[in-house]
């Protein structure tokens, strides 16, 4: 073997998972994902890697393959059911068009540190760099936004690179592998007997979970000399499994906590110490306050612009500890005096013994002192049950009718940041969004995938009208598959979020966003799935009980006011305090 990675012999796990046989290429890899208890795949058959398919026929009993209807819906639906499921979300897709269309998912889990593992099939090896039919340079182009990828061009190399391809999109921060695979490696029949084992250790890739002795002691220091610490709670507490650790950690420092848009239902919103989330279209008091607080601690964050505003801006005053598992995020945004690399759970149980039990009741008081002028200014307007229906009640109702229980999905613009503020989230894993590349598209496939991740949760999907109609086809995969993902179209005949900007920031010069939309409901009953539209505030209670309580999916669609806009807002580049109320 002469090919980079093949050159770093990984340790193992005692034991062969499977019995040794000489098998094709495909059934190699068939064979590689059971042993990695893989039983849900999505993905789109094609010409390039038709051979694999074939080995999957003889493996439905193990294996059930979702059958998406755009290759960028495979990775998305993987996204969700990852999310959902703390498992690798695995999708195939065939070369050219095939793989490429996987690059948004692929793209977004890179961001959202989401666990996949992308297979494609190529062209066969004797073809490379010849443009052969449907030929496209998937390494090439997918480098850049993963964190390993790697050409199988022989059989006998599936094993290993596989293994490798599921503990990398594991370990550490999690992320997004692809594995492309030649036509030929594909059908070839392996020269030595099949054998896998699962890596637990790669040379060259040691991502620390466990912290450094002196970083906790620091961090613990700093933390205990604080008169006015302020915790920012990220996406990686859920990542790592910390909630119990994160809450315990909390209601011994008694420290208040905001969180980041994906590290919303990392502690519930009925917690005394919870403030609200903060960031661009975060909650006034939260914001606000970043700027009061003399210690911030962040734990599985990174300091996204979304969230700081203007970097240079956001906590000057404050000395920082940052709780963090990649240490290239340490310090590149913000200049941490205490950072801590290591698993959030494990930095947490570390942290656990060395903070002091305290009482921040006079400082908490500060934050909800702020609380009743975002009422005033926002929510009573939001919920006020007059004019046209709004989001937020939409929202709201479907709170209420579920007891905060739900799995939430939404999709990208100004009905993801209503959800974000208005659903009342007491479940964790409850709010899955794509976060930092904000893709539109995303909620309808991530919902069905989450559904397969956790089919014993109520899945609901909050969904704009623009963003719906780039993955609308995916309607056809829920059917299919008879999943009791509950969709909700809030229309405002509108790309909302683009017009809200361009309301307030380009002289109401609305380009290019208005929608002249399809019937929705008449394409949900063409794939097969029931549904209704409402646009009077009256039909809205009965209409959101009769979707919640439909045996199956079931696609709702509610005619909100068309010129709503989002508020607190921080205009881009400014600081976080200088949020907007209206």
């Amino acid at each position: 073997m002469s090919k980079e990675l093949e050159i770093m012999e990984p340790s193992v796990k005692d034991g062969l998972v499977s019995e040794p046989k000489f098998l094709t290429g495909g059934q190699a890899l068939m064979e590689c994902l059971v042993a990695e208890n893989v039983n849900t795949i999505f993905g789109y058959p094609g010409g390039a890697i038709m051979p694999i398919y074939d080995a999957l026929y003889d493996y439905t009993d193990r294996i059930n393959h979702v059958l998406v209807r755009h290759e960028q819906g495979a990775s998305h639906a993987a996204e969700g059911y990852a999310r959902t499921s703390g498992k690798v979300g695995v999708c195939m897709a065939t070369s050219g068009p095939g793989a490429t269309n996987l690059v948004t998912g692929i793209a977004d889990a890179i961001i959202d540190c989401t666990p996949l593992v992308a297979i494609t099939g190529q062209v066969a090896s004797n073809l490379l760099g010849t443009d052969a039919f449907q030929e496209t340079d998937v390494i090439g182009i997918t480098t850049p936004i993963c964190k390993w990828n790697y050409q199988i061009t022989s059989a006998d190399e599936i094993p290993l690179i596989l293994a490798k391809a599921f503990y990398i999109a594991m370990a550490g921060k999690p992320g997004p592998v692809l594995i492309d695979i030649t036509k030929d490696a594909q059908v070839q029949q392996m020269t030595v007997p099949f054998a896998y084992r699962k890596i637990d250790k790669l040379p060259g890739y040691h991502p620390r979970r466990t912290p450094k002795k002196e970083q906790v002691e620091k961090a613990a220091e700093l933390i205990n000399s604080a008169k006015r610490p302020y915790i920012l709670v990220g996406h990686g507490v859920l990542i790592s499994e910390a909630m119990e650790e994160f809450r315990e950690f909390v209601e011994k420092t008694d420290i208040p906590v905001a969180s980041t848009l994906l590290g919303i239902s990392a502690i519930s919103i009925d917690h005394p110490n919870y403030m609200g989330w903060l960031g661009m279209h975060g909650m006034y008091a939260p914001n606000v306050m970043t700027d009061q607080c003399d210690v911030l601690i962040a734990i599985g964050m990174r300091f996204d612009d979304r969230v700081t505003g203007d970097a240079s801006l956001f906590v000057k005053q404050a000395r920082i500890v940052h709780i963090e598992i990649d240490p290239a995020e340490i310090d590149k945004i913000k200049k941490a005096e205490a950072p801590v690399v290591g698993d959030a759970k494990e930095v947490l149980k570390a942290l656990m013994p060395l903070v002091k039990k305290n009482d921040f009741t006079a400082w908490k008081n500060e934050f909800r002192k702020l609380e009743p002028k975002e009422k005033e200014a926002v929510s009573d307007r939001d919920l006020r049950q007059e004019g046209e229906i709004k989001m937020a009640e939409v929202v709201r109702m479907v709170s209420e009718k579920t007891k905060g229980e739900a799995c939430v999905v939404v999709d990208v613009g100004q009905h993801q940041m209503v959800t974000a503020r208005y659903y009342q989230y007491r479940k964790h894993h409850s709010y899955i969004a794509s976060g930092g590349l904000g893709t539109m598209g995303f909620a309808i496939p991530a919902a069905l995938g989450a559904q397969m991740g956790a089919p014993d949760r109520q899945v609901v999907a909050f969904i704009g009208d623009g963003c719906f109609q780039m993955t609308i086809q995916e309607l056809g995969t829920i059917a299919q598959s008879k999943l009791p993902v509950k969709l909700i179209i809030l229309n405002n005949n509108y790309l909302g979020m683009v017009r809200q900007w361009q309301q307030l920031f380009y002289e109401k010069r609305y380009s290019f966003v208005e929608l002249q939309n399809p019937d929705f409901i008449m394409i949900g009953k063409g794939f097969g799935i029931e549904g209704k539209k409402i646009s009077e505030r009256q039909d809205l209670s009965q209409a959101i009980d009769n979707m919640l309580n439909y045996d199956g999916s079931y696609l709702l669609e509610v005619v909100v006011e068309k010129e709503e806009n989002v508020f607190p807002m921080v205009p881009a580049g400014r600081s976080v305090s200088e949020i907007r109320l209206k």
